[in-house]
This record gives structure tokens, C-alpha cells and sequence, in this order.
């Protein structure tokens, strides 16, 4: 622990880490008192429809993403998730579209136009899902809750753009992060709204055990001690990687390649387990949408009764199509974002060879292998990692708010970008020749 306190110390030692730091968190407190405005026209205190409309189920993971806003009416009730979707569409699209493939090509300029493409997208996005959100509230919400008139042309038309600006500007407040703070700013602004959300769930689990005498203290203590658990897992799994080993041939002093192989230098390729990420999970959630909205539009028995199955993230219907589609789109995924041709590629031209196995084809054929064998147990934790909740939900009787803290997209998310913002700083700390966080904070002597 002490170790750990020199660590943070020495962080505040860096001026242009602190600035980072400082600069990341004073974003993040705009983002959040961002949330806490409500979309001029609705009155505050009549919110509570639309409260318990978010309690459980789809609603609450959703609110849970745009941090509390959605359920409160906010200017950023729709949150960052218009950029999100606007990204996952330009990834796909750079597949099958040849102009989108160039500009993934062209490097940095490339990157750039790419972006621009995103974010026009992304309005678009917003202008459809603004309109379906204020016909939300009028559904949820009391007429007299709407000051400036119920169904007013005046508050949908000013709402929508104020929701569509409320979304470019948290987008514009992660780039930012991005570029002038630490870590990743588009994962920040969806990991505050998370970590806003754990303490009131806990509380009303808490709450929940005591007040009814459903286990006592007890239980809490084994929750937490289960939840540590699967941070830990989910930890293991973000850091696994299969490492294949890549030998280098070393260049003599008079400049000719040496063909003996111990003379080379010896490397791997960093496989991950889980290369894909929580995109998998984004995906396979975004597909869940559809058969309950797809029924609500019948008002037939059948219609009714699929919809409500398929409202019900704790059902085991739910659950079972969820964890396919997991596995599914982890193949497909990976498939898409690890380019094992490219990869044997550069590893052929940089003299680079994995042995017994034969340059090129070959290369790019076992590297396929490869993925494809480590993918699917990574698959499978993933899925077990998404229907979690519903298991400790059933099996324990724990609250929906705090079950969802148990796994899925939040507890990924959560992990994940702890990991990179962690990796972001202790590079930082390196450079300057200080240990990382989990070491030493001695000052290490430059190496001449």
C-alpha cells in the first residue's frame, strides 16, 4: 500500500501528467453537471414517470449509459450513444464499401476524413432518435409536466436540437479528453456514467438485504466478495493473450543475413483472447431490441406475449438467444478486426517468420488457426460474462439495479478502460524512469 501511495505521489510530479489528469477531470464534471440540466419546457419535479420507467429492464441500461440522463429529461439524454452507433456503422461499412477501405489506408489523413464521416452520421443518428425520444416523454410523462404546451411543435422542434447539440458536444468533450487528457475520452464519458449508477444500486441492495432480513450482512459480504471475484476473471480475460513466437534473423557486423537461427532475435505476436472487446455485447444487445419493439407494434396475444419475454433481460428466453448472438458476433468481430493476412504480411517483409511454419500463405492460414481456437473459449466466457446478472438475479434474489454490476457491457466497460487509462499512465511514469503504479515509486536511473 505504501509503495502504491509513493506511485499516485509521483504522478503529480509530472506537470504534463497532472495537467492531463487534471484537464481529464475537469471534463468529466462538465459532462456530469451537463447531465443534471433538464431539456428546457418540462418541469423537474414530474419526472418520476419517466424514473420508473428506467428502474429495471432495457430502460435502466440504458440510463445507466448516458449517466442518469435519460431519466432525467437531460440536454444529454441521449447521451454519447449516437456516436457510438455512428462508429460501430462506419467500422462495418469500411468492409463491403471500396472508398472507406482506401481512406482506411491513407493513414492519418485517412483517419481524419473517417472521422468527419462519423460525426455527420452521428447528427443524423441524433435527429432520428431525438424525435423518438420526445414522443417518449409524451407517452411517460403528465401533460402538465410540458410547460410550453403538450405536443407543441415549438418544444419538440427546439428539444430535438438541443438533444442533437447536447450529443455533438459531449462527442466534441471526448475527443478532447482524447487529445489533450489521459485515456481513452468516448470510454471516460461512458465509464462515469456507469461508476454514477454503482453507488445507488448498492445502497438499495443494501437497503433491500437489511430492511427485509433476506440474509443480513451476510449475504452483502458474499455479493461483494462474488462481484471482486468476476472483476478478476474479467480482468484475466481482457489481459490474456496467446503469445506466438516470431524469430528474427540477425544481421551480422559486415551486413549479411545469418542463417543461424539462434543468432536471431527471438519475439511473439500478442494474441488476444478476447480481441474483439465488449463489441460483441454492444452488438448482440443492439439485435435484443428488436423482437420486443417489433411486437409492441401488434396488439395481439401472441405479439403481447413476445414482447414481454423479450422485455425481460432475467428471463431465460432472453438470455439464451443473448448469449448466441454473443458467440456469434465475437467470431464475426474478430474475423473483421484481426488481419491475419496483413499480419503475415508485414512479418515477411520485416524478415520475420514464426518457426515451422513457411512464410506468407501459410503464416497468414495458422495465425487464422490460431485466433479462431483462442476465440472460442473466449466466446464462451464472454457470453457466461453477459448472463451473469440473470444467474446471480435468480439464483441469490439479488436487486435487478445491482445484479447488472455483476457482468455484461458495464462491468467490461468498467474493466476495460481502467485497464487502458492505467496503461496510459503508467507509460507516463516509464518515460520519466518512475515504476509503474502497482511498483516501486522510486526514481529509476536512465539507462544511458
Amino acid at each position: 500500500m505504501k509503495k502504491f501511495i509513493e506511485s499516485l505521489q509521483n504522478v503529480w510530479k509530472i506537470e504534463e501528467l497532472k495537467n492531463r489528469i487534471l484537464i481529464t477531470l475537469g471534463f468529466l464534471l462538465v459532462y456530469r453537471f451537463g447531465a443534471q440540466v433538464t431539456l428546457p419546457g418540462i418541469d423537474a419535479t414530474k419526472l418520476q414517470g419517466l424514473t420508473n420507467q428506467t428502474d429495471k429492464g432495457i430502460g435502466w441500461l440504458i440510463d445507466v449509459f448516458t449517466g442518469g440522463a435519460f431519466s432525467q429529461a437531460s440536454v444529454f439524454a441521449l447521451g454519447i450513444m449516437p456516436y457510438i452507433s455512428a462508429s460501430i456503422v462506419v467500422q462495418l461499412m469500411g468492409i463491403a464499401i471500396p472508398y472507406l477501405q482506401k481512406l482506411q489506408n491513407e493513414g492519418e489523413s485517412g483517419r481524419k476524413k473517417m472521422n468527419q464521416i462519423t460525426r455527420w452520421l452521428t447528427i443524423g443518428i441524433t435527429l432520428v432518435q431525438g424525435p423518438g425520444y420526445i414522443y417518449n416523454l409524451y407517452r411517460t410523462l403528465p401533460a402538465d409536466a410540458f410547460l410550453l404546451g403538450f405536443n407543441s411543435f415549438g418544444f419538440l422542434f427546439s428539444s430535438v436540437i438541443i438533444l442533437t447539440t447536447g450529443t455533438i458536444f459531449a462527442m466534441w468533450l471526448g475527443e478532447k479528453i482524447t487529445d489533450k487528457g489521459i485515456g481513452n475520452g468516448i470510454s471516460l464519458l461512458i465509464l462515469v456514467g456507469i461508476v454514477a449508477r454503482m453507488p445507488q444500486a448498492f445502497i438499495q441492495e443494501f437497503s433491500s438485504v437489511v430492511s427485509n432480513n433476506n440474509g443480513g450482512p451476510m449475504l452483502i459480504v458474499l455479493e461483494v466478495i462474488i462481484w471482486l471475484l468476476v472483476i478478476i476473471a474479467c480482468i484475466l480475460m481482457v489481459m490474456a493473450v496467446r503469445r506466438v513466437p516470431v524469430q528474427y534473423a540477425r544481421r551480422s557486423v559486415s551486413g549479411d543475413l545469418e542463417q543461424d537461427l539462434m543468432g536471431g532475435n527471438r519475439q511473439f505476436i500478442p494474441l488476444k483472447l478476447n480481441a474483439s472487446g465488449v463489441m460483441p455485447i454492444i452488438f448482440a444487445q443492439a439485435i435484443m431490441f428488436i423482437p420486443a419493439a417489433v411486437a409492441g407494434l401488434s396488439s395481439s396475444e401472441t405479439a403481447r406475449s413476445i414482447s414481454a419475454r423479450f422485455q425481460n433481460i432475467f428471463g431465460w428466453e432472453y438470455n439464451l438467444l443473448f448469449a448466441t448472438l454473443i458467440i456469434v458476433f465475437t467470431y464475426f468481430y474478430t474475423a473483421i478486426t484481426v488481419p491475419t493476412n496483413k499480419m503475415a504480411d508485414d512479418l515477411k517483409r520485416s524478415g520475420g517468420f514464426i518457426p515451422g511454419v513457411k512464410p506468407g500463405v501459410e503464416t497468414a492460414d495458422f495465425l487464422d488457426k490460431v485466433m479462431s481456437l483462442i476465440t472460442f473459449p473466449g466466446s464462451l466466457f464472454l457470453a457466461l460474462l453477459a448472463v451473469f446478472p440473470a444467474m446471480v438475479h435468480t439464483a441469490m434474489g439479488v436487486q435487478t439495479q445491482w445484479a447488472l454490476f455483476f457482468g455484461g457491457t458495464s462491468l467490461l466497460i468498467l474493466v476495460g478502460v481502467a485497464i487502458d487509462t492505467v496503461q496510459q499512465i503508467n507509460s507516463y511514469l516509464l518515460n520519466k524512469h518512475y515504476d509503474g503504479l502497482m511498483k516501486s515509486g522510486k526514481n529509476r536511473k536512465a539507462v544511458a
